[in-house]
């Protein structure tokens, strides 16, 4: 999970969220039941483009005792995604629970796995970022639809685009590999033919000599 510190302190600062604040100091020992209905306004809230549209219930426990505070999050419900292979709307289901200790302390701290301890000047808890992480802790790394259930008229244009893509990717490369040839054949010593057509051995040229023929007078 992320810094719920540093997530308590924004929400305080942006006040979207203030239907998710749970007043810990005023509940009597106990149990204590809470119910929160989010849609995609929840997540546009938070900054999340990649959710398209939501439906999950969450149900909140909270049993209230001397010196902790036992939190108990379950989420169901149905998430909008966009599928990575044919761009098209997938509906992902979603059910995953969370559970957490809160107690009160000097200051924010959240260092301990499963424990928050949080200000006592804090009147209440707001859990909209504990929400929000677990809920996005469950969504599959993957947005496909099963096989065969992608939208086939987006997927032939992927085909194609794909395709596309890895012939001018291909051509690149050859056109690439060409020049890296060029370039080293500019770069690289004379050869020994052409050594010699340039410097000619003087003793080469004495017997050139003898070999001319003498003019016809």
């Amino acid at each position: 999970m992320q810094s719920f510190c540093r997530h308590i302190l924004i929400l305080k600062a942006l006040g979207k969220f203030t239907a998710y604040k749970i007043p810990l100091k005023s509940l009597p020992n106990g149990v204590h039941d809470f119910e929160f209905k989010l849609d995609k306004t929840f997540f546009e809230n938070m900054e999340n483009a990649d959710i398209h549209g939501a439906d999950l219930t969450v149900h909140l426990s909270v049993d209230a005792k001397p010196e902790v505070y036992q939190m108990a999050f379950t989420i169901t419900g149905d998430l909008t995604l966009i599928c990575d292979r044919c761009l098209d709307q997938l509906i992902v289901p979603i059910e995953t629970s969370y559970a957490l200790n809160v107690k009160y302390g000097d200051d924010y701290d959240d260092s301990v796995d499963d424990l928050l301890v949080i200000p006592q000047s804090d009147n209440y808890l707001n859990v909209a970022y504990m929400i929000y992480d677990t809920v996005a802790l469950a969504i599959p790394i993957r947005h496909v639809h099963p096989l065969g259930k992608c939208n086939r008229q987006m997927s032939a244009l992927l085909r194609k685009h794909r395709a596309q893509t890895s012939a001018d990717a291909d051509e690149n490369s050859i056109e690439q590999q060409l020049i890296d040839e060029m370039d080293t054949m500019d770069q690289s010593p004379a050869s020994p033919t052409e050594s010699t057509a340039t410097t000619v051995d003087p003793r080469w040229e004495g017997l050139a000599k003898l070999n001319e023929k003498p003019e016809n007078n």
